[in-house]
């Protein structure tokens, strides 16, 4: 956890405006809910040199993200960004119900049109990374951290891969699935094999590893072993083949399924629930592998975990040394708030908020 622990006390330097790729068209107020462009427009109107102080703000224990990639936001597409002040907790700090994350003090004609965009990017970045957090931390229950590898590609639109990896590495993930969710944190995506490799040698998983092995030598060989959905059959066929060049098997059950083993031990069901990647087939799958000396072979769980099931898991003591998880990882559930708290320099809110200093905040140099 030590990684992540530096990440989440702010000692990782700030990206900057060369790292996201902004759609020109949020200066046209592309993007922005109209009755934000309409304020704009009454604001140059009536109230042109009004000084407002912006702040944001959520309701959750969390682990901020996005910060870096609305300072960004500001500096490209607000008018006269230089002559805002802005003061920003960091990615990767922790924060509390309502605390605040961020302030702008400024014209509001200058960038008030950007209030939900920046509230959209805080949220998801944030939901990801507090996503992320909280799923290693439980795969750290147990006392060792054991990896968590995000294979969100599947579950959300292209686009969003480079910034919801990035959130995924502030949250503690070690593993991004595809290069694109690697862009922002300078590295390459990390991936074995799909089901799709295994079907086009008709289903033999052997032939499969072998063909992998012989393409991408260097990798390390971690083969996925349920295509057949006979886990530990398949497990023993591979690591007798490869031997100690066999680094780990990926174990990927649909929910739906019964592993062949519990077909042919019965007498081992009746008290748990023997569909997917379950608890006992785990351990059925570490004892067979230990017996034929194959102990150096790590078992990779995914498909369908969250941080409930893997707390599961490792209070149980489950041999899996690494988890994959997608779907779960993506949702969206902090929502941030962007209020006018100050006016000239004066309180002027709605009933109900009022400017909250933070200490921990720090002023943004441009």
């Amino acid at each position: 956890m030590k990684e992540i622990e530096l990440k989440l006390q702010g000692k990782i330097q700030r990206l900057t405006n060369k790292t996201f790729k902004f759609d020109e068209r949020v200066k046209d107020g592309w993007f922005s809910a109209v009755y934000f462009l309409k304020t704009s427009e009454i604001a140059k109107k009536y109230k042109a040199d009004s000084i407002v102080t912006m702040q944001f703000f959520q309701k959750d224990h969390a682990v901020l993200c996005g910060t870096d990639e609305v300072i960004a936001l500001i500096k490209t597409f607000a008018d006269h960004p230089e002559q805002l002040e802005l003061m920003s907790l960091k990615d990767g700090d922790k924060i509390s119900p309502f605390e605040t994350v961020l302030t702008i003090t400024g014209k509001y004609t200058d960038f008030g049109y950007l209030e939900g965009i920046i509230d959209g990017i805080l949220g998801r970045r944030t939901s990801v990374a507090t996503n992320v957090y909280n799923v290693v931390k439980a795969a750290g229950t147990s006392g060792k951290q054991k990896p968590v590898i995000f294979m969100g590609d599947r579950d959300d639109h292209f686009t969003q891969q480079a910034g919801d990896g990035y959130a995924s590495y502030i949250g503690g993930s070690t593993a991004q699935a595809t290069h694109a969710m690697n862009e922002w944190w300078g590295k390459q995506g990390m991936g074995t094999m799909p089901h799709a490799l295994i079907q086009l040698f008709d289903g033999d998983i052997v032939a499969a590893t072998k063909a992998y092995h012989e393409t991408f030598p260097e990798d390390e060989l971690i083969a996925l072993v349920d295509y057949n959905n006979d886990v530990i059959t398949d497990s023993l066929k591979i690591a007798r083949v490869f031997g100690e060049k066999l680094k780990g098997v990926r174990v990927d059950t649909s929910r739906t399924l019964i592993d062949k083993f519990f077909l042919r031990n019965q007498q081992l069901l009746g008290t748990f629930d023997p569909r997917g990647v379950n608890a006992e087939l785990m351990f059925a799958l570490r004892k067979a592998l230990d017996e034929e000396n194959f102990d150096h072979v790590k078992i990779v769980a995914s498909g369908g975990f969250n941080e409930e099931r893997i707390l599961e898991f490792e209070r149980k003591g489950v041999p899996v040394d690494m988890y994959g998880i997608g779907s779960n990882l993506l949702k969206i559930n902090i929502g941030f708030t962007g209020d006018n708290v100050l006016l000239n320099g004066k309180h002027q809110a709605k009933t109900g908020r009022k400017f909250r200093p933070n200490p921990r905040l720090e002023k943004v140099e441009w």
